[in-house]
Order: C-alpha cells, then structure tokens, then sequence
C-alpha cells in the first residue's frame, strides 16, 4: 500500500495563482475561430469575441493570458494591428501555415478580450524582427496616460483611458525561431530593449527574459550572469512528447500501453528541468528574486490527420489531462522559485482546453483539470511525504502517484492525486498531521480507454463525477485510485 503523510502543520508557501495561466498565439485556429468570429458573425459574441469561449473561460479564473506568442510574436509589428479594420495590413503568418493574417484581432481586441475574461494580459515583444524604439512605443501606447503621438493615437483609435499592463517578455525563443542567437548575444540585447521597457505612472512591469529550451543550461548561466540583475523572471519552455523524435511525435489518439508510459515518463522530466535550472539560477539569486516562468509547457503529438501541418491541431485525451495534472503538482512543489506556467494553447492549438468547430464549442479534459485544480490557486502549500509504488514497463520505472496539498483562505485543505498507471488501481493510506480535519468530499476524472475524449457530437464522454472510494481507518484515510485517474479531495 502506498502511504501519504500530510503535515497540514508546515507551511511551505503560496502557490502562486498564476501557475494557472494560458497561452494564445496567432496560429492555426486559436485565433481566428476559436477566439475571434468578427462582429458579423452570426455565432453570438460580444465585439467579435465568441461568447461561449468567453464563458468557459472566466469560469476557470485564468489568472494571467500571454499573446500573440510564440515564434509569431518576434515576427509581429504591433502597429499593423490597431486602428480601422479596412486599414490595417494584410500579411502572412510565415511561421504556421503561411496564411494570410488580416490583424483582426490586435492590442485592442487582445486587452479587450482580457477583460472579457477577466484575467492579467502578457504580452510578448518582438526582439527577433522588431526595433526598441517599436517596442518601447507599444508599451507607451498601452499604459502612458499623458499626452504624446503614441497616446493620442491610442485615443483616436478608440480608448481613452490606459490600459494597466503588468508582465512584458523581452522576446520569445530568441535561441531559436526568435532569431538563433546565441545566449551572450541575447542577453545584451536584453539588456537593451528592457531598457526601454518603461514604467509610466502606476503601472510596473514585471520583465521577462527569454529563458532556455528545455535543458539548455549554459543559456540559464548566462541569462543569469549578465543580465539576472535586470529581470524580474526568466522563461522556460518543455513540451511533452511521447517519443524522441520531434518529426515523429506520435498520434494523440489510437497511441498504446507503451506510448502511454513513455508520455508520463518524458513529461516527469518538468521536475528535474526545474530543479536544475533553479540551481543555476540560485547562484546568482540566491533570495529567488528572479522567478521561474514556464510559459509554455503541454503535450505536442502529431497532427490530426487531414489538417493543416501548420495549425498544430490535436486532439486531447484522458492521458492530457494527466499530464496536466503531473505538471500543476510538479509547479506547486517549486512554488519558491515557479511563479508563472501557461499551457499552451487556450483553443484548438496543442494541448487545448477548448476545442471548436464553427457554431460548436466543447470542453477538453484538460479543461477539467484547471477547473478541477482551481482550487489550488493562491493557497499554501502543505509540507507532504509520499511513499509511491513504482510504475514499471519494459525495464523502465517512474512513481505510480503524484501528489499535492495546500490549504485555502478559508481553512479547506485540497489534496490533488494522480493514479499513473494505465491498469493498475492504487490503495493509498493518506496521515493527516497537525490537524483534525476530515475528507469530506472528492471528485475525480476518469474515462473508459486511455485515449478517451470529448467530441463534438459527444462532449461529455470525459468529465467529472463525485469520488467516495474513502473511508476513515485507525486515524488514517485509506483512498482507492483507480487506474488512469485524477483525484481532488476536499478536506476541512
């Protein structure tokens, strides 16, 4: 029997909210269809914004939005996309599918949306293609409040008042799509543009540096080396795969026990990415002034069959929602140093929480793990100490449970676990000390078949139910966890 000790006692810190962020690029249909329909529209949303989305959205409590990307955004010119529709310029996306962008939806419509939604916007600035001074005048035209050609035109274009912009990153995969620069290089360039990334009135932005792809250490050292003084956070990006072939990814659905296990074994690896670049960062900050900004992270299998390549379209299976599920808890565990996550992407890109399909919408399961996991955000963290049973698989092994606890503002402890195994229940006897509290409730999502999904003439093949496999046992709670599942459990 597995065994989890809780000592509800210990205090090991705020998980930050904004572990629970997204991402929206311009690419594929995350943009166009999947946000913006137009005002023309005949699917109903409010100023070109898909009211279903909308909703769906604001009941998740997104803390913080990041666009326009991505390898889109260190190739985007931010005045194309403000100002009259019928004037703004036509181009192409020469990063995902070569389409044709009409800037529809630009600084305007990507804050308005926000408030829609009710979340923090991030915006990604162009280093790759852009000027400082291009950069310097965007944030100029989004928060300056006196008088100038930026804010004037902002006016004439509609808002009157400032918008309050609080996180800025200083380009985007600058080591790759954003310009193959080496980290010397960039890290002089930041030091550079962030300059002239300043704050007007009340509004302080939180700078973010472009941060390695995946376990590129060296770029870490010398992000920290030269310019961590300069940064209030420095990205990370790792996608999970399910092979180790990036042109031959693996199908999202139809995949077997074997894909499976080796998905939770890659995506496992977020932990010791984490850690070792937090090492290197705590040499040059050891206060972890600096945080940890993981801004694009999730699942990236091979496309759909019959869509465009470029559009990055999958679907999102019972086995998605674990591996969110496995990442939100590996991100609370570094809550010290991991401020900011944001999946990607928020519709019909990668590993989605909404997909669409013209006047249609549905909810993923990973959908379900955000709303499930909300619960965790902005509470604090409890010390914890699980013993799991091993995973096993052709010769390799990886931890059967992940586990996770923190209590909110009104005294409810929330314990979230994942059973990994694709077959195997798990018998878990879970200690609760330095409390007297007691279960009082659980809910779970589980599916028949691992790669179980949602579609569009059956949406609710995944979705949660109420969990009662708990009892009280000798002091102890005995919780069974059936295969392949997620468990949140409510504890006051």
């Amino acid at each position: 029997m597995s065994k989890l000790i809780i000592n509800a006692d210990i205090n090991k810190g705020t998980i930050n909210r904004n572990l629970y962020s997204h991402f929206a690029e311009h690419l594929g249909r995350c943009i166009y269809e999947g946000i913006w329909v137009g005002h023309d529209s005949p699917i109903p949303n409010t100023e070109g914004m898909r009211n279903d989305v909308i909703e769906a959205l604001r009941a998740l409590q997104i803390p913080v939005l990041r666009w326009p990307g991505g390898c889109f955004a260190d190739a985007y010119l931010w005045k194309d996309g403000v100002g009259p529709y019928e004037q703004r310029k036509k181009v192409v996306n020469v990063h995902w599918g070569g389409v044709v962008e009409n800037n529809h939806f630009g600084t305007h419509e990507f804050l308005r949306f926000c408030e829609l939604i009710d979340t923090e916007p991030y915006i990604a600035g162009n280093v790759g293609s852009g000027t400082v001074r291009e950069m310097a005048e965007w944030v100029e035209y989004i928060t300056f409040e006196g008088e100038s050609p930026m804010t004037e035109w902002r006016k004439a274009n509609g808002r009157e008042k400032p918008w309050s912009l609080k996180y800025f990153g200083i380009g985007n995969e600058n080591w790759g799509c954003g310009g193959n620069m080496r980290p010397e290089y960039y890290s002089d360039l930041y030091r550079h543009y962030s300059s002239y990334v300043r704050n007007y009135g009340d509004n302080q932005i939180f700078k973010i540096a472009c941060g390695p792809n995946t376990a590129d250490y060296n770029w870490t050292e010398v992000l920290m080396r030269e310019a961590g003084h300069l940064m209030d956070g420095l990205s990370l990006h790792y996608y999970t795969t399910q092979t180790d072939e990036w042109n031959n990814k693996g199908p999202s659905t139809g995949f077997d026990e074997q894909l499976w296990f080796q998905t939770f074994k890659q995506t496992l690896r977020m932990d010791e990415f984490i850690e070792r670049h937090d090492a290197i960062m705590s040499k040059y900050d050891p206060e972890k002034k600096v945080a940890l900004i993981v801004d694009e992270w999730g699942t990236w299998y091979d496309v759909e069959p019959g869509t465009n390549p470029g559009f990055l379209y999958q679907q999102n299976t019972l086995r998605d929602a674990l591996v969110a599920a496995v990442n939100l808890n590996i991100f609370h565990k570094h809550n010290d140093r991991v401020q900011m996550a944001n999946i990607a992407q928020l519709v019909n890109v990668l590993q989605a929480v909404i997909l669409t399909e013209g006047n249609r919408m549905l909810l993923t399961p990973t959908y379900h793990i955000f709303d499930m996991f909300k619960v965790h955000q902005g509470a604090e963290r409890v010390d914890m100490a699980l013993d799991s049973p091993r995973y096993e698989m052709h010769g390799e092994s990886i931890e059967q449970i992940s586990a996770s606890a923190s209590v909110d503002a009104e005294g409810t402890m929330h314990i979230s676990l994942c059973n990994l195994h694709h077959a195997d229940s798990a018998q878990l006897c879970c200690e609760l000390r330095g409390t007297d509290a007691a279960v009082i409730s659980g809910t779970i999502l589980q599916a028949s078949g691992l790669d179980a999904h949602n579609t569009f003439d059956e949406p609710e093949q995944v979705t949660p139910a109420e969990f009662r496999d708990f009892r009280q046992v000798d002091g102890s709670w005995l919780i069974k966890l059936p295969a392949a599942s997620v468990v949140v459990l409510s504890v006051k």
